[in-house]
């Protein structure tokens, strides 16, 4: 295998470092969530061999580095800023799917937000939050009945 050439890496910033970023405020504010997508970004260009996925290994390192800083800081892990930036030319209320989303358990966030956001396939998503593949897809579809039903 090789490591990831400058061109690779400047696709994988531009197809998901916005993403990566979104995925890390569930636990973090936008300036330590921007920090820890960089330094996943990093830690990919110093590997010595590119990971098999370096989307699905992208997502496990910044939700890793994400959860040792909050766990370093003792805070708790939902920021209370805004995730979503309100813009008029979007139909849906940024203020109110931040809310709808942020009641959903962490789990079941978390894997909405993969699968919505980052694209990933269940089977990517799974092995990023280190559960079963029928566990992600029961958390997938209990957050979206919970957001359809307004719970």
């Amino acid at each position: 295998m090789r490591s990831i050439g400058s061109e690779e890496l400047g696709r994988l910033f531009d197809a998901f470092g916005p993403v990566l970023v979104l995925y890390a405020r569930q636990w973090l504010e936008a300036p330590d969530a921007e920090d820890v997508v960089q330094d996943a970004f990093l830690r990919l260009v110093r590997l010595s061999r590119a990971p098999r996925c370096p989307k699905g290994w992208l997502f496990r390192c910044v939700r890793n580095a994400a959860l040792n800083r909050v766990r370093s800081r003792r805070r708790l892990a939902e920021a209370r800023s805004t995730w979503f930036e309100p813009r008029p030319d979007v139909w849906v209320d940024a203020q109110a799917a931040q809310e709808a989303v942020r009641s959903l358990p962490q789990a079941q966030r978390e894997v909405l937000v993969l699968r919505i956001w980052g694209q990933m396939t269940l089977q990517e998503t799974a092995e990023g939050v280190r559960r079963p593949v029928s566990t992600v897809y029961g958390q997938y579809r209990a957050a979206l009945a919970a957001l359809r039903n307004g719970e």
